[in-house]
């Protein structure tokens, strides 16, 4: 008898131990998962506003709104290289990404795409149009940020009532005087 329980208690023991064993690995799995998530997030937003930066200086300089030092053969060859940084970001996203904020990030890269091929001249617009396309793709950022944190399950919100929209800082559009 003495010895079925010294069994029995060795047996319950083992079993508890795997048991916490398993529920520790799955929780530090999870856990290095999480952290790689926040990374290709955070590293997928920064790569789409500085591909939106890049796209903003050729934009300005090719439209006169603002002066350079770099050439626009330069300022291209910068919007290209922040180009293959946002795809290279995105693609991490596609690999550990929910399936929401993978879907904000693909409605996203339309926006930004947009934004580089008014940019770059190959689709055309207005200082309107540039402008309504840098707004909806901060908007989307905000819903992309959203749906990170619900696949992450970060509490709170980046939109709602706590958080109205804002505006992006945009000085205002030219007028023409009658001068010129």
């Amino acid at each position: 008898m003495t010895i079925a329980a010294v069994l029995l208690g060795a047996l319950s023991t083992h079993v508890t131990n795997y048991l916490m064993e398993r529920s520790r690995n799955r929780y530090q799995l999870l856990t290095r998962w999480d952290d790689k998530k926040i990374d290709a997030y955070g590293d997928y937003v920064d790569a789409a506003k500085a591909r939106i930066a890049m796209a903003v200086r050729l934009y300005e300089a090719r439209e006169g709104l603002a002066e350079s030092e770099r050439s626009e053969q330069e300022l291209r060859k910068d919007l290209a290289e922040a180009s293959r940084v946002w795809g290279g970001a995105f693609e991490r996203v596609m690999l550990l990404g929910g399936d929401d904020a993978i879907e904000e990030g693909h409605e996203l890269n339309t926006l930004v795409s947009e934004i580089a091929w008014q940019a770059t001249g190959k689709i055309s617009g207005n200082l309107d149009d540039w402008r309504r396309r840098n707004r909806a793709a901060f908007r989307k950022i905000n819903a992309f940020h959203e749906a990170a944190r619900q696949d992450l399950g970060i509490q709170g919100s980046v939109t709602g009532e706590r958080h109205p929209e804002r505006d992006l800082l945009l000085p205002p559009s030219r007028q023409t005087s009658d001068d010129d």
